[in-house]
């Protein structure tokens, strides 16, 4: 949510270098319902107090949804009505942390989509406007527009307020974390990417982070010399379309959260949602699926994805997750594109939502991760 607006510290980016097949649209057994927690809704706290973080999957901007922006903005774009479906949920969160996949471009474009992306400015105003604080930016495209386009996306989030890590303007701002005050206390995030598409890698390595388990960690600890009390890692990686998460995604999740620098690991790139696991007493989200996206060939499973909720509360040993929670999402490609909450909007075809509901807990759940204490809410 916007309510903790001071930055601490200026952009992270510093040093970082991809198996069921997804099931399509079809309808798959109903499984034992996921435990839920009606308790869930988070509530005000005192200052350094427990804390909620919110993370979100890919954000991809597709021709057809900057058509749909401008319908909705009737001449002028305007994303926020396609995110309006979760905003109760981002804007309440204590820290809304997105994943911005494409570069932002200036007011006139040019604008494209897949393969090289490059999406209107008013991308920033639409995240903004829905509650996010923070966008990671390192993915495959960072660079689809060169470093032209990915500085550009970092003017275009300062001006909406929206804190980046993951790619950066200057060497200077590579090496300086991205920590933010969440009512007290000081939370860094980070950002990595498996790499870039071919053709389009930055002339300087410190332009953008290439994940390994090295550049990660020392780009954690850093971050707790710096100051931050809890380390999120934003991780591009996996394979896309795939829902099980892939060896060196599960090898750098264990090997991360072994080290006590690293708290928590959101991630995205495969455009389905991936399992959650918790690994040493603490969670990692393989891949939260696609927040808003619209694909040339809609998949059934490239328009379910889930938000991640975690509360932070301080034990004796640190800052801990004590409640880790998933909601799935929906693109309703209706007309109009509309970015749906399916815990709590029935508006949704009975069985599209059963489908992407059964299909949703089925992957989340597939590492033992109810067992472990993760709940899908209620309301």
């Amino acid at each position: 949510m916007r309510r903790w607006l001071l930055i601490l510290c200026g952009v992270s980016a510093l040093v970082a270098g991809c198996s069921e097949p997804s099931s399509g649209g079809i309808t798959i057994p109903q499984p034992q319902s996921p435990p839920s927690n009606p308790q869930s809704a988070p509530v005000a706290r005192p200052q350094g107090g427990a804390f909620t973080v919110l993370a979100t999957g890919d954000v991809l901007i597709h021709p057809a949804l900057t058509e749909q922006a401008t319908k909705d903005g009737q001449g002028s774009r305007d994303y926020s009505e396609m995110f309006a479906g979760v905003r109760s949920v981002v804007e309440t969160a204590d820290l809304a942390i997105c994943h911005l996949e494409v570069p932002l471009a200036g007011k006139d474009g040019p604008f494209e989509g897949y393969p090289t992306f490059s999406a209107p400015p008013e991308v920033a105003s639409g995240l903004a406007e829905t509650g996010y604080d923070t966008c990671s930016t390192a993915s495959n495209h960072t660079f689809d527009q060169g470093v032209e386009g990915a500085n550009n996306t970092l003017d275009v989030l300062d001006k909406a307020k929206i804190a980046h890590t993951g790619s950066a303007r200057t060497k200077k701002e590579a090496n300086t974390p991205l920590i933010r005050d969440v009512g007290g206390v000081k939370v860094a995030q980070l950002s990595f990417t498996f790499g870039f598409n071919v053709g389009t890698e930055p002339p300087q390595p410190w332009m953008a982070n290439v994940l390994t388990v090295g550049k990660a960690l020392a780009a954690a600890r850093a971050a707790r010399k710096a100051g931050a009390q809890v380390v999120i890692a934003s991780l591009h990686w996996g394979n896309e379309d795939q829902s099980a998460p892939t060896p060196f995604q599960r090898q750098t999740a264990r090997k991360l959260l072994a080290d006590p620098a690293v708290d928590l690991i959101v991630g995205h790139h495969a455009h389905i949602v991936q399992p959650f696991e918790k690994i040493n007493g603490k969670w990692v989200a393989y891949g939260l699926g696609n927040q808003l996206a619209r694909h040339e060939d809609p998949r059934g499973t490239t328009e379910e994805g889930v938000m991640a909720r975690f509360r932070f509360s301080k034990t004796e040993k640190g800052w801990t997750v004590d409640q880790a929670e998933y909601l799935p999402t929906l693109v309703d490609l209706g007309p109009p594109i509309r970015l749906r909450n399916l815990t709590t909007d029935t508006s949704v075809d009975a069985k599209r939502r059963t489908d992407a509901l059964v299909r949703t807990d089925r992957v989340i759940l597939s590492l033992g991760a109810a067992e472990d204490g993760l709940t899908r809410p209620n309301e």
